[in-house]
């Protein structure tokens, strides 16, 4: 049997980027790019002020000056006219700076009067301008290969009037939920019968891992049924099944997906929750089979499905980097698998402090719903003390 390493690894080895789109820019936010940009220009494009206020000569205020006011230099209208040795020019922030001017002199450290302006104080050369190129140089890689697009890369892209933008293509995930026992949200449960709620826990988990869910909903227990509906979920880029991978009579889903022709990589993992996990590739579709207890779905999605996604996405980086927290509690686990205990963080004088969201019973959904984090407590240790560091995985909003 596989640990999570191992198990993480063998995934991250049979994925890869589903291919490139070019998307309009407004909806590129949170993409991955596809290739690196590179600054087709200068960045500020020319020499401009960083203030509103008084275009100068520094050399003409080298103590209080009384300076007559030439002109006035608006943010895209029209260039001033070169600055006369001993004078001044009204300035917008963003204008550029008139010919002979070296400094700006803000509003405010100014006193305007009759047509000139007095300056008090003596002006450093350069203050108070954003020149050519500070920012960004032509030719300057801006933008790595791989990088998740946010607000700051958006604008930059828009800065230098970039409209589309290739990034990587969002893989379809296909999600199945199998059991006799299920019924849709909405449906009446009737005594012996569940509601599926893995296949929307999942596709929420999906698009949160930026990919696009494909809901195939319901198959029952019956060998055709479920070739059916797998054999639909293989035309996407990556197939989800929960419930139906243990040992039991009924428990399907393994046995039919060998027939399909998908090659089984591996089934079950040294993990607790979601031991019985298997992963399998039908050509280049990613095969997950997860439990179908919910807690244990979710747990093993985020720790073996979320990096495959973000490396089907493009990032360099699928696997989320741990944070350190010290536990507020001791916490002892049986050796030999490794824990993934559901934890609320908070930030404390030290840094992150994670305690216990609840009972950690797969059968408590509302353990998840506390947790900020899963502490991933190592396969061959048993007992962890109060104040010892751990990692944690952060959830959702915390990550």
């Amino acid at each position: 049997m596989l640990t999570y390493e191992e198990a993480r690894g063998k995934i991250l080895d049979r994925v890869s980027p589903t291919g490139v789109e070019r998307v309009p820019l407004d909806a590129a936010a949170g993409r991955s790019l596809a290739g690196e940009v590179r600054a087709p220009g200068d960045l500020p494009p020319w020499d401009n002020s960083a203030m509103d206020g008084y275009a100068v000569r520094s050399g003409d205020c080298r103590g209080e000056a009384l300076l007559p006011i030439a002109g006035y230099q608006t943010a895209g209208g029209p260039d001033a006219a070169a600055v006369p040795k001993g004078g001044a020019v009204r300035i917008m922030t963003g204008s550029p700076i008139p010919e002979g001017c070296d400094a700006v002199v803000p509003f405010e450290e100014a006193e305007e009067r009759d047509g000139s302006v007095r300056v008090p104080a003596p002006v450093r050369p350069r203050q108070h301008i954003r020149f050519r190129g500070e920012d960004v140089r032509a030719g300057e890689r801006i933008i790595p290969e791989g990088t998740a697009l946010r607000p700051p890369e958006i604008s930059l892209l828009a800065s230098f009037g970039r409209t589309m933008v290739p990034v990587y293509r969002k893989p379809r995930v296909a999600i199945l939920s199998t059991g006799d026992e299920l019924v849709e949200p909405g449906d009446p449960p009737g005594r012996g019968k569940i509601v599926n709620s893995n296949t929307h826990s999942l596709a929420a988990a999906v698009v949160e891992a930026g990919g696009d869910p494909i809901l195939l909903g319901i198959a029952r227990d019956d060998r055709e049924d479920l070739r059916a509906k797998l054999s639909e979920g293989l035309a996407a880029d990556v197939l989800v099944t929960s419930a139906g991978v243990s040992a039991g009579d009924r428990d399907l889903v393994r046995d039919v997906l060998a027939e399909l022709g998908v090659e089984n990589v591996f089934w079950k993992v040294l993990i607790k929750p979601g031991g019985p996990t298997a992963f399998g590739v039908a050509g280049k579709v990613p095969v997950f089979s997860l439990p179908g207890n919910p807690v244990s779905g979710l747990v093993t999605f985020e720790v073996l499905v979320r990096p495959a996604l973000r490396r089907m996405t493009g990032s360099p980086r699928p696997v989320k980097i741990p944070v350190k927290a010290t536990l507020a509690e001791p916490v002892k686990k049986k050796t030999g698998k490794t824990q993934f205990l559901r934890v609320m963080v908070e930030s404390g004088e030290e840094g992150y402090v994670a305690r216990t969201a609840g009972d950690q019973n797969t059968g408590i959904l509302r353990t998840l719903v506390l947790a900020d984090g899963i502490a991933v407590l190592p396969r061959e240790r048993t007992d962890f003390a109060a104040g010892e560091k751990v990692d944690v995985i952060l959830l959702y909003g915390m990550a």
